[in-house]
């Protein structure tokens, strides 16, 4: 496959960095994660205004009517400067959740709300520990009302409203939920990376509205992680990009036995390493935004793919970045952890890394079999 972006994408993306380097340096970061705020909610204000949540949305439902190709590049810029604000819950999740489980009417209602910025949306399926299926689903609907318990979802604190799955009459679907309303409650979970917080959601007779596809919503579900797990995957090759840049500049800088520590060789192969787990990473993102932007039959494949390789890489990035600081990369006033963090959260959202290799595994003999 020879894919790459076009110039107007990569002008897009250059745009994207630009902003960002100049509006979300890591003490701006450091608000968030030190819990003076939510989220940045001035950020995210530019970042609404610059239309980045509308990008996949097409223009007859309020959007900039762009693609996914160009969401995936502002991804890999979100994720370089581990941005806090709620641009995966609410336009990676929600947002996808809406396009692919809402009928039309509903489509038109509430995807021109989301590309405004209106509200925050937000994803609620997990209710406990390990892989979500229908037989441990317990959240349920009566007579549009919503009760049950969900658990770590994602910026669910400070969004407006969520996508919910629950079962009624013993088949499952997907709801949409105002938060404020009467019935929600929440409670802010303790998280690795609390510039992408966690809470738990509470329903008892929550007044709900069922997002009336005639899909199937386990499909819906599948198609909606897929789609996340790419461009979640440009974002963790972002931060790749972050922590192996930020760890060669500050070894050119320090010096040991009269020499740059970079010139050492044990950290030249450290950087080797890092390097060609980012690319391969990016190689695989890039299979994986071909195959979103194109629809294919190949996106199961590529997505799983674009996931485990992004999740090993940024893994290896963020921790050798610590390492290549020395003891000064274990301390709280350098910036390390913020990547180790994220590759950490990242990680977790939509199943962790055990589960998406077996994901993979399963696809690929699935593919054999064919």
């Amino acid at each position: 496959m020879n894919f790459d972006f076009s110039e107007d994408q990569k002008f897009i993306q250059e745009q994207a960095r630009n902003f960002l380097a100049s509006e979300c340096d890591t003490a701006r970061v450091r608000q968030t994660l030190e819990g003076e705020q939510a989220y940045d909610q001035a950020l995210w204000q530019q970042i609404v205004e610059l239309g980045w949540p509308a990008t996949a949305i097409s223009e007859d439902q309020g959007g900039l009517g762009l693609g996914y190709l160009e969401l995936c590049v502002i991804a890999e810029e979100l994720g370089r400067v581990v941005a806090p604000v709620p641009f995966i819950a609410s336009v990676y999740l929600a947002t996808e959740a809406i396009k692919l489980a809402a009928d039309k009417a509903q489509q038109d209602t509430w995807l021109p709300q989301l590309a405004a910025g209106e509200w925050i949306g937000c994803l609620a399926t997990q209710e406990s520990a390990g892989a979500l299926t229908t037989e441990n689903l317990n959240t349920t609907v009566t007579d549009g009302s919503l009760s049950g318990k969900k658990t770590a979802v994602l910026h669910g604190e400070v969004a407006d409203k969520a996508v919910v799955l629950a079962a009624e009459d013993g088949q499952p679907a997907l709801y949409l939920v105002d938060l404020t309303a009467a019935g929600v409650t929440r409670k802010a979970l303790t998280s690795i990376d609390p510039t992408l917080p966690l809470a738990e959601l509470s329903f008892d007779q929550a007044p709900c509205e069922k997002l009336a596809s005639s899909a199937d919503t386990v499909a819906i579900l599948s198609t909606l992680f897929d789609r996340a797990a790419v461009l979640l995957s440009f974002e963790q090759i972002g931060g790749c990009d972050a922590a192996l840049n930020m760890g060669k500049e500050y070894t050119m800088g320090r010096y040991a036995f009269g020499r740059q520590v970079a010139s050492f060789q044990a950290i030249k192969h450290k950087f080797a390493d890092m390097f060609v787990a980012t690319e391969l990473a990016r190689s695989n993102a890039y299979y994986g935004a071909w195959a979103l932007s194109a629809d294919d039959v190949e996106l199961p494949l590529a997505a799983a793919t674009a996931r485990v390789s992004a999740i090993d890489a940024y893994y290896e990035s963020s921790k050798e970045n610590i390492q290549a600081h020395g003891g000064m990369g274990f301390t709280w006033e350098f910036d390390c952890h913020l990547y180790y963090r994220r590759a950490q959260a990242l990680s977790l959202i939509l199943g962790g890394n055990p589960q998406w290799k077996e994901l993979l595994v399963e696809r690929l003999l699935r593919i054999k079999a064919a």
